[in-house]
């Protein structure tokens, strides 16, 4: 079923993969609380194709690797078709708490709470983290998401909308790599 979505997904995406130049931190939503450090990371075929191809493979690989438990907790969720978000939570300092529940993104003036959690890090369970320790996790929200407009990331009273600065950077490397792909077609073609 999560096979199916992603291959339907990049059906319908028209940037072509292996000309972005993006880096994950370039996309990443940051929050911090003073305890713990938050990187919000959506992993929407539009947004992880405009990355670095070594970045959008290890990404892609990632969630076809988990797609028997994004399936499982997409079912459980009451859904087919997730958005998917990679959560990581960073300790700042010795024995650090973290609740994964309370991240909440805003998008269109609606609010989407995770309807599933797929771990990544077996600190996950701990809901604590040492400092400079890490936990990531799959977030599975509704669809309805838009990475293609402002959004809002918040945790415990804090939020951030540094996503419209990101979505700038969108459209700006979508036009590059089109071009970038155009220039490669015209050579491989005038090559022949």
């Amino acid at each position: 079923m999560i096979y199916a979505l992603l291959l339907c997904l990049v059906a319908q995406d028209t940037v072509p993969t292996g000309y972005g130049t993006l880096r994950r931190d370039d996309v990443a939503v940051r929050l911090a609380t003073g305890t713990i450090e938050i990187q919000v990371l959506p992993l929407d075929e539009q947004v992880i194709r405009l990355l670095a191809p070594d970045t959008y493979r290890s990404l892609a690989e990632l969630v076809r690797s988990r797609a028997a438990e994004i399936a499982d907790a997409a079912a459980r969720g009451g859904t087919e078709n997730p958005t998917l978000v990679m959560v990581t939570f960073l300790g700042v300092v010795p024995q650090a708490r973290f609740n994964p529940e309370e991240l909440n993104v805003t998008s269109r003036g609606r609010l989407f709470r995770p309807i599933g959690i797929v771990p990544l890090s077996p600190a996950w369970s701990s809901f604590q983290l040492d400092a400079r320790q890490q936990a990531a996790a799959l977030y599975l929200f509704e669809p309805g998401i838009s990475f293609a407009e402002q959004l809002t990331v918040s945790y415990q009273g804090l939020s951030s909308d540094a996503w419209s600065r990101s979505v700038r950077l969108f459209e700006q490397e979508r036009a590059r790599v089109k071009a970038r792909a155009q220039l490669e077609a015209k050579r491989d073609s005038g090559a022949r």
